[in-house]
């Protein structure tokens, strides 16, 4: 008898994968809209490098933004890449975003310039595209090696944020979110199936 697990279940793990997305991304224009009502009392979460108190703030600044457009800029692609990296399993992309946000978080508040605020989720989609980019090859999936040239083809061209180009855009946080997407595809590689028989 051969036990070979196939597509089954897709259909749940996608629509797991959209309400999971579509809660994120709901969250993060319903805080937006808590913090213009309070006259942006919610930016205080933002990171502010080399100050071990603003550690604790390292989560709840993936969650913040600066304004509309901020949020706006990054709902779409955190939709998207959160989509497709969710469908391989809720916990596995836990761990994963978990990964990056810790690791973008870090990386800023070691590295930002002093006395600045650095929050947004670009870093969570930095580390997301990272991610998918080389989970295919980590793992050794045909299928998402080509979802990863798929996603390189559309949004590789975010590469560029992480480069210094620009002082009010967090590169630190884009440089260390993709560094911890890249990192978490290897902590949290499948291990082959088998297939009895």
């Amino acid at each position: 008898m051969t036990d070979i697990r196939t597509g089954s279940g897709t259909g749940a793990r996608a629509m797991t994968a959209a309400t999971l997305m579509a809660g994120w991304v709901a969250l993060l224009w319903v805080l937006e809209a808590v913090d213009t009502a309070s006259g942006h009392a919610l930016d205080t979460y933002g990171i502010t490098p080399r100050d071990p108190a603003e550690l604790r703030d390292i989560v709840p600044s993936a969650f913040l933004h600066s304004g509309w457009d901020h949020v706006a800029s990054n709902s779409v692609p955190l939709l998207v890449l959160g989509f497709i990296a969710a469908l391989g399993g809720t916990g596995r992309f836990v761990a994963v975003v978990v990964t990056i946000v810790l690791s973008s978080g870090i990386g800023v508040w070691l590295t930002s310039p002093p006395n600045s605020v650095t929050l947004g989720a670009s870093g969570v989609v930095f580390g997301l595209f990272g991610y998918l980019l080389v989970r295919g090859f980590v793992d050794r999936r045909l299928l998402d090696v080509v979802v990863g040239v798929v996603i390189t083809a559309v949004y590789g061209s975010i590469l560029w944020g992480v480069l210094p180009t620009d002082s009010g855009i967090s590169w630190q946080g884009h440089l260390f979110g993709l560094i911890g997407g890249v990192g978490a595809a290897f902590a949290f590689r499948r291990t082959p199936r088998a297939i009895t028989v």
